[in-house]
């Protein structure tokens, strides 16, 4: 596992001279990164980063970044969407082509008053129906759904079908929910078969 490091993030702060503590921008794309830790203490002033294309499954320790605007966690193994609460300058959000099947936990971002733009795309829970009448009308500020400008009159159909979109994205997300559970127990059932294959061999 990748872990950051002062010494990972100054190695991509060249342009900042490896200066920490007023770097604004920092690409750790690519990085085989597994968690995100320690970077508010490090980059207190962070408005840009990107972590797309690592191996993280959990959105955490980015909330005492107060003054980022853009986050890009694009494919990676994210499966809710978390820990943005305090993130009150954060205008652009990119979670495409993750594993995020909890499209509930979107509501997470409903207080964030400045989030313009939010990338989905890849997730299965784009699939619900209702899925983007959903989004539009419990983040009423966004101006942006997956690449895609919301207009005034879409945001006004999208309000009518209120009652009807709540319900359907309610019944397909449990559906996919047991779905994943099952198919995790499928697997882990595979590997201690596997494992226990394993130990008679020896």
């Amino acid at each position: 596992m990748v872990k950051v490091t002062p010494e990972l993030v100054r190695k991509r702060a060249e342009h900042n001279e490896g200066e920490l503590s007023t770097l604004e921008e920092l690409s750790l794309h690519q990085q085989d990164i597994e968690k995100i830790e320690y970077l508010h203490r490090w980059c207190p002033r962070l408005r840009i980063l990107y972590l797309q294309g690592n191996l993280i499954s959990k959105i955490e320790n980015v909330g005492r970044l107060r003054e980022l605007e853009y986050l890009n966690l694009a494919l990676n193994n994210v499966e809710r969407v978390e820990g943005l609460e305090q993130c009150e300058a954060l205008q652009k959000l990119d979670l495409t082509a993750n594993f995020i099947y909890d499209l509930t936990s979107v509501l997470s971002l409903e207080d964030l008053p400045n989030l313009k733009e939010l990338y989905l795309t890849g997730n299965p829970c784009t699939s619900y129906r209702g899925y983007r009448e959903w989004v539009l009308n419990n983040l009423p500020a966004l101006e942006e759904l997956d690449g895609t400008t919301i207009t005034r009159s879409e945001r006004l159909m999208a309000l009518q079908s209120l009652t009807s979109s709540h319900s359907t994205v309610q019944v397909d997300q449990q559906l996919a929910l047991d779905t994943r559970a099952r198919e995790r127990e499928e697997y882990e059932r595979c590997a201690n078969d596997r494992k226990d294959d394993d130990e008679d061999d020896e």
